[in-house]
């Protein structure tokens, strides 16, 4: 064995026996990486109609989404984004005091630390770099960060279990 390898197999050896802590114990601190998101495009409210503008340079990224009926839209919950409201990380559902006290995570709050919404809608027409859908819970201007075909094969689970205050549908 050349003398490096030995070392680095004694090394090793040694660390293995006198760790005491594994790395699902404690794993080592490390800095949060953070992320750059730039969107795609944004919500248009107007006259009666949604839609979906797309920003022209990703435009060609639509090209055979007029093959699904519904998209999934991923965007930036941008009116909501203060510090304080990033920091909520309890609420009662929907706003009610009536239901229980429950953790972000398991809500559809838009109070949460990263202000990613989802929404599945229903593609009316494309045009162009616009997408026209049913309707939307985002307001006018409101950032798109990324657009999904929706495919129910994939995109559902027959046992699904929800919270009890949702009952049994989850509606």
């Amino acid at each position: 064995m050349k003398p490096f390898n030995l070392i680095l197999a004694v090394s090793i050896a040694a660390l293995a026996f006198t760790s005491s802590k594994t790395i699902a114990e404690e794993p080592p601190e490390m800095p949060s990486p953070s992320f750059a998101v730039h969107p795609i495009g944004h919500f248009k409210n107007t006259d009666g109609q949604t839609r979906i503008v797309i920003d022209k340079k990703f435009q060609a990224g639509l090209l055979g989404l007029d093959g699904y009926s519904h998209i999934q839209v991923f965007w930036w919950f941008s009116n909501n984004d203060t510090p304080e409201k990033r920091a909520i990380l309890q609420v009662h559902p929907r706003g009610n005091k009536d239901n229980p006290l429950t953790g972000v995570f398991a809500t559809r709050s838009p109070f949460r630390p990263n202000l990613i919404a989802l929404t599945l809608c229903k593609i009316v027409s494309i045009k162009d770099n616009v997408i026209e859908i049913e309707k939307t819970d985002a307001f006018d201007g409101t950032p798109i960060l990324d657009i999904k075909p929706f495919v129910p094969g994939y995109d559902s689970v027959e046992d699904a279990k929800v919270a009890e205050r949702l009952g049994k549908t989850g509606g």
